[in-house]
């Protein structure tokens, strides 16, 4: 049986009226074989919203046998999403310089939710990261983050390319952490306004958004395990920009 550790909506209206109020849905469960005219203006909302969406098994419905589901569910995520640009005109207007740290498939809750923790100890700006392929801000998520996901900034984009060539034209620059690397992370410039963009552990950063950075950094390696736990690269990533901007 499915367990949901996030709020959940249940019904066809329910849902409808939550996505119609904007609230953060994060992902959109439909029963396989669900049919009907209300479902289909559901279905043109959530297509539209571009909401993700699935179609699932009856028995995922099963915890919500006594209420009226109607087939659809809906998981909202615990935390609110902000808008990147919003984030980036308030930390100019403290006078700070933007660290943004970008998350490509980053899929593991625990990574996502260990990576916020050190990014909220390192007054990163902002987490972002792509509205699919993304892990969830669940519980554990949170709770692997010691809380930090209520503190910091996290940005969800619906198009992570051209995000990122919007705020590389607000003046950031953009790191791209990878092995194919010619440059170690400590011989480059952090100390200005920046992005650095992790990918997944076993498939690396998007080539869509790979050649979308200014420099390419690795960390080196002089062991047998063949990468880093994203998570721990991150950690050193991030505290090197804080390091420099001291």
């Amino acid at each position: 049986m499915a367990k949901f550790k996030q709020e959940c909506i249940f019904g066809i209206r329910a849902v409808m009226e939550a996505i119609q109020e904007e609230k953060e849905i994060d992902k959109v469960m439909f029963r396989q074989g669900i049919k009907g005219e209300l479902f289909q203006q559901l279905f043109s909302l959530v297509r539209e919203r571009q909401i993700q969406f699935q179609y699932v098994p009856e028995e995922v419905f099963k915890p919500f046998a006594g209420k009226n589901h109607q087939g659809v569910l809906a998981e909202v995520s615990p935390i609110p999403y902000q808008d990147i640009n919003t984030v980036m005109d308030s930390v100019v207007a403290e006078g700070k310089m933007p660290l943004i740290l970008v998350l490509d498939r980053i899929t593991d809750v625990r990574n996502l939710g260990g990576i916020a923790r050190t990014a909220e100890c390192a007054g990163v700006s902002a987490i972002l990261i792509p509205n699919k392929n993304s892990a969830k801000i669940s519980s554990d998520a949170i709770k692997t983050s010691a809380g930090a996901l209520y503190h910091l900034p996290v940005c969800r984009e619906k198009n992570l390319k051209k995000t990122l060539k919007e705020l590389k034209r607000r003046g950031l620059t953009l790191f791209a952490a990878t092995e194919k690397a010619d440059k170690f992370y400590t011989e480059v410039d952090m100390k200005e306004g920046c992005m650095i963009i992790m990918g997944a552990e076993d498939t690396g950063i998007d080539e869509e958004l790979l050649v979308l950075a200014d420099q390419q950094i690795k960390i080196p390696q002089y062991g047998k395990i063949e990468s880093l736990n994203v998570s721990a690269a991150a950690a050193i990533l991030v505290y090197e920009a804080v390091r420099q901007r001291k």
